[in-house]
């Protein structure tokens, strides 16, 4: 089915050729005169190659067969990430090119929500923030609270993240899943 390019939104999936794409950033951008463009910069979801697309008004694209589906993260095993099917208990595997820089916040347990066509894996929704417990950092230093002053910590997942100085091994951390920071320390 054909998409009008009017249509597309942020997260929206489409295809060209044997590629398929999911739109990041959408603008519309209208001249003095003429019609107007869109400009899209969207992911190709089989390289992870992130390009930028323009389109007349009213052009149209194929619609994406893509399907959302929750799954369970279970472990690693060298380039390859194990999941289940939380309802049918089939496991599965994802390769490392799949995830890329995602696969950095997954823990045992987590649920997911992998973006499939098909079969074929092609991508990865994690939540916005995540929990993680302190298992590694420095000693904090008395003194210097005049500035904001972060030490490097070690998360139960092996993440590497920056931290404020007062917070300790088995605490409990906030960290946004879209930049890989420190947000808040977790009661």
């Amino acid at each position: 089915m054909a998409l009008n390019v009017n249509d597309l939104r942020n997260g929206t999936f489409f295809t060209e050729g044997k590629d398929i794409f999911q739109v990041i950033l959408y603008e519309h951008v209208k001249t003095g005169r003429g019609s107007g463009n869109i400009k899209l910069k969207v992911r190709n979801l089989r390289t992870g190659s992130v390009v930028e697309k323009s389109f007349i008004t009213g052009a149209r694209v194929d619609e994406a067969d893509v399907d959302k589906k929750k799954a369970q993260f279970l472990y690693k095993d060298g380039d390859t990430y194990s999941f289940m099917n939380p309802v049918s208990f089939e496991q599965f595997t994802v390769s490392k090119q799949v995830l890329e820089d995602q696969a950095r916040f997954l823990k045992d347990g987590l649920e997911v929500i992998l973006v499939v066509s098909g079969e074929e894996v092609l991508g990865m929704e994690l939540p916005l923030s995540l929990v993680y417990t302190i298992s590694e950092t420095g000693s904090g230093e008395k003194g210097n609270s005049v500035s904001n002053v972060f030490k490097e910590a070690i998360l139960d997942n092996g993440l590497v993240v920056k931290v404020p100085m007062f917070m300790n091994a088995g605490e409990k951390v906030k960290v946004d899943t879209k930049t890989g920071q420190y947000v808040e320390r977790v009661k």
